[in-house]
């Protein structure tokens, strides 16, 4: 694919690759691995896989050669290749010390930032620096997830092994940085000696910190020239050079230094985003038209190449073009100013100014951060002939200073801690484009919110404020970061303050309701809300807040289903509430209610694919087939690439009896997604439904294969072999399973086989070796409970359930189960635990019925029949609630009220099991 890019470069290529394999050949392995590794050396990874390929092809079980291939695969950024060969070479016997931190990377690389913490976490290898690089990968890992303590303890363990590790120190520098502690990272970074192989990488380092941290350019600009000189072939070194230059408005300079990264990388997607982005500096439109064009055939779903390019086209004249290119950059990344604005003025020059109006940031009427975007929205205004609205915009924009130094910030200080110190220069470009600081501010404050780093956090939001002491955004982002902090009455106050500045700003009503609701205020919530509709009846916002306020609050489905068409009726437009109303009433199993709302939906709205899935379950539901496989077939056309239709296919096939389609439609979903572990599953329930285990069983090794370190093959391995009751085999594929990965799953799977099997003495040695070796745990010892609970072995389960508390203290269902023992048992706490379960899960009929009971045990008549009654309401088909109502009317003396309900009872006939206690019960009135 890259060879257009170089064509100059073929015939030399093509030429020496010959020579290389004429002089080598192919019948001397030792040679060709020995060249390859000379190429690797030198960075040349196609010459290498050349030779390695070669190598293979005659001796295709050669770890060496599939090591060296991994390595090459890897440089090349074919990662998933990568992965494949390490996995190879691991299984033909290479070293550990060789392959595992090599397989880390390809891991890392490949963004299985929770595979590597399963998979390795608790690995030791024998060699220094190889324990060394695999927990230092780990690190990131942890710090990839939010995991900032095991981060640390892993890169204590990469620096115990080896104490001058320099990808440990870098890790640990950046991850300073993050914390918003330049001053630290530094001082870590000057651990780094200048020898190490790691130098340049660390210097490069120091100078993003010295630029995005400490905002000096000039110490920067010699921190990366020093890297250069450490490491002269530095890449990232080079580009660094050139984005510093080109911030600096140096564009000749920049010219210069980016020729010879050029010479270096030529027709890399950095080199040529850079060879654009110099262009567009210097107004050379059709080059940087010629650039991105290139990088945008490289990397089709950059957002910043498609931004490059359009604004290129726009700058050229070509108007639809860069209205497709600059639509399609803001699909991927809506947070873009340069395209929003360049969107813009295309649509205005295309006469189509319905879709510049729509195309304007939500908060121009908000916006004092850009006077370009300002200025753009009085001239849509004036040409849509608002005369009096554009001038004010005119007004607002020539009174901004785009020169204001403090919008020239940095979005680098999140990006540098995750190693993307390469992309803040696009961020900064766009910044400089638009004079719009607050966009790196932003990300960097909702990065440490995501991190739970408040503290951090509330120190940016400062920042902000500071130079937005009139916008709603910081107040707001408080808010939300004191609500981290658990300190309600300051984020009350800080949403209130929003309201002060913007009554309209409906995020803060949102909270505020949300915090009224948990003050056990529910009608302050609703009255605010209702306010909040009233003021903005299109606000679809403001309604899904009140119906999801209700339903918390125990609304029943009629009310709900009333909201939500309030809100349809609001905004028909949007497909959110069309599609809400449909999934609510097929949960509450009232398909044809479903369908109607479906068909309308669709009607309204014909290709939206959320639309046409829940139309075909809704039709499916009625037994309406042959029209739910034209709408799957329908949502598949509308997404060629997608397996979802054709799973949604194969579950109406078999709702419709029909296994033969159901087979094929779920071989479509696995020609388009082959890990499709939803499609494998329904095959193996197809396979067993015909009584075809031994296919089932293939399938199982299939998933086995493709998840080697997940649990779900084995669990399929070993639900095959228990459903023809080959215990045995059951076990031992579990146990297998248990090999790969520490799955609660396989762990009470395989208890509950040996006890299938007779084994009680191996389960319960089992269940004892579990609870020992995996002491945090909290799902075997709930597996336990729930076990001894259902043999009426209540001491029992009351141990396994208070160890689960001790685990989860917030585990409402543990809770609740431990409440009812308690009651059962006679024990103190039981009503202590059975009103935090329903603090905890509020308004679930299960937990609400337990602590109607346990009022009705301490002789708390009249809240036991109030609380009894709403979960009544809630559940009304389940007749085992009214059962207990009724025994608790009885309890408070009301025998008129409990004789109804067990007449009603009675009269459900054999559609209530519990007829002989319903008839006890009369006889006691």
């Amino acid at each position: 694919m890259k060879a257009p890019l170089l064509r100059s470069m073929v015939p030399v290529a093509t030429l020496a690759a010959a020579l290389l394999v004429s002089a080598c050949g192919s019948g001397n392995p030792d040679a060709l691995m020995a060249s390859a590794q000379g190429y690797l050396a030198r960075n040349d990874a196609p010459a290498a896989i050349i030779q390695l390929k070669n190598v293979l092809k005659d001796h295709p079980d050669s770890a060496k050669a599939r090591l060296l291939l991994g390595q090459a695969l890897q440089l090349s950024g074919d990662i998933a290749g990568a992965e494949t060969e390490f996995r190879k070479a691991q299984d033909l016997g290479a070293s550990p010390d060789e392959v595992v931190p090599q397989l880390a990377e390809a891991l890392w690389l490949g963004g299985q930032d929770r595979k590597i913490t399963t998979d390795y976490a608790g690995l030791q290898l024998a060699s220094a620096p190889a324990q060394a690089s695999l927990k230092t990968t780990v690190a990131i890992a942890w710090l990839r997830q939010g995991e900032e303590d095991k981060f640390r303890a892993s890169i204590d363990e990469a620096l115990k092994a080896k104490a001058d590790h320099a990808p440990a120190l870098i890790e640990l520098a950046r991850a300073s940085a993050q914390r918003g502690d330049v001053d630290a990272a530094l001082q870590g970074l000057d651990k780094i000696p200048r020898q190490s192989a790691a130098a340049g990488e660390a210097l490069k380092l120091r100078g993003d910190l010295l630029l995005y941290g400490k905002r000096d350019m000039d110490a920067a600009m010699a921190a990366y020239r020093d890297a250069l000189q450490v490491h002269p072939s530095y890449k990232e070194g080079q580009a660094a050079v050139v984005q510093l230059l080109l911030l600096q408005g140096k564009t000749e300079a920049a010219a210069g230094a980016l020729k010879r990264l050029a010479q270096a990388a030529p027709g890399k997607p950095q080199t040529l985003y850079l060879q654009a982005m110099l262009a567009y500096a210097k107004n050379d439109f059709k080059a940087a038209q010629e650039h991105a064009q290139k990088l945008m055939r490289l990397t089709p779903d950059n957002f910043r190449a498609l931004e490059l390019a359009g604004m290129a086209e726009l700058r050229l004249g070509a108007y639809v073009q860069a209205e497709a290119l600059l639509a399609k950059a803001l699909q991927l990344e809506a947070g873009l100013p340069m395209a929003r604005r360049g969107l813009v003025t295309a649509y205005v020059r295309l006469g189509r100014l319905d879709k510049a109006l729509s195309a304007l940031p939500a908060d121009i009427d908000r916006n004092d951060r850009d006077p370009g975007m300002v200025a753009l929205a009085g001239q849509v205004y004036m040409l849509h002939g608002e005369v009096d609205r554009a001038q004010r915009y005119f007004a607002r924009a020539s009174s901004l200073d785009p020169k204001d130094p403090v919008k020239r910030t940095s979005l680098a200080v999140s990006r540098l801690a995750s190693g993307q110190g390469d992309a803040a220069l696009g961020e900064l470009q766009s910044i400089a484009a638009s004079d719009d600081g607050v966009v790196a501010d932003m990300a960097l404050i909702n990065a440490l919110l995501q991190e739970r780093k408040v503290e951090q956090a509330l120190k940016a939001i400062d920042a902000l404020e500071k130079k937005r002491p009139a916008d709603v955004l910081p107040v707001f982002l408080r808010g939300r970061a004191l609500l981290l902090q658990h300190d309600t009455a300051g984020a009350r106050k800080a949403m209130e303050r929003v309201l002060e500045i913007d009554p309209n700003y409906f995020p803060a009503v949102g909270v505020l309701a949300v915090l009224d609701n948990a003050d056990k205020r529910p009608d302050d919530a609703r009255a605010r809300l209702e306010a909040a509709i009233k003021r903005q009846p299109g606000n679809v916002q403001a309604h899904l807040a009140l119906v999801e306020l209700r339903a918390a609050n125990g609304a029943d489905k009629s009310e709900l289903a009333n909201l939500l068409r309030k809100v349809i009726d609001a905004a028909p437009s949007s497909p959110i509430p069309r599609l809400l109303l449909a999934e609510h009433h097929l949960r509450n199993s009232e398909p044809k209610d479903a369908l109607t709302v479906a068909q309308q939906a669709v009607a309204a709205l014909p290709d939206n694919v959320q639309l046409l899935d829940v139309l075909g379950r809704a039709q499916s539901a009625n037994g309406e087939h042959n029209q739910a496989q034209a709408s799957f077939n329908r949502m598949a056309t509308l997404q060629p690439q997608s397996s979802l239709p054709y799973l949604r296919m194969a579950r109406a096939n078999l709702v419709a009896g029909d296994r033969a389609a159901a087979s094929q439609n779920l071989r479509k979903a696995l020609e388009i997604e082959p890990n499709s572990l939803e499609a494998q599953q329904g095959q193996v329930r197809l396979a067993m439904a015909v009584q075809k285990p031994g296919d089932a069983l293939a399938i199982s090794r299939t998933v086995q294969k493709q998840r080697p370190k997940e649990a779900v093959g084995y669990v399929l391995e070993g639900e095959i072999h228990a459903a023809g009751k080959a215990w045995d085999k059951a076990a031992e594929a579990l146990r297998a399973g248990l090999k790969q990965v520490a799955s609660p799953d396989l762990a009470m799977r395989l208890h509950n086989v040996l006890l299938s099997a007779g084994k009680k003495p191996e389960a319960d040695r089992w269940a004892a070796e579990w609870l020992r070796t995996q002491p945090k745990d909290a799902a075997f010892p709930f597996y336990l409970g729930t076990r001894a609970l259902t043999l009426n072995e209540l001491p029992e389960s009351l141990r396994q359930f208070e160890r689960v508390v001790a685990l989860q203290p917030n585990n409402a269902a543990a809770l609740n189960n431990l409440a009812w023992i308690k009651g059962q048992l006679g024990q103190d706490g039981a009503l202590t635990d059975v009103e935090r379960a329903n603090a905890l899960a509020p308004n679930q009929p299960a937990f609400m019925d337990t602590w109607a009971m346990l009022l009705s045990a301490a002789n708390q008549h009249e809240r036991a029949v109030e609380l009894q009654k709403k979960v009544v309401q809630l559940q009304p088909q389940v007749l085992a609630f009214k059962l207990n109502l009724a025994k608790i009317q009885i309890k408070a003396g009301n025998k008129d009220a409990a004789r109804a309900l067990l007449d009603e009872l009675s009269a459900a006939g054999d559609k209530f099991s519990a007829q002989a206690e319903v008839d006890r019960l009369k006889k006691t009135l």
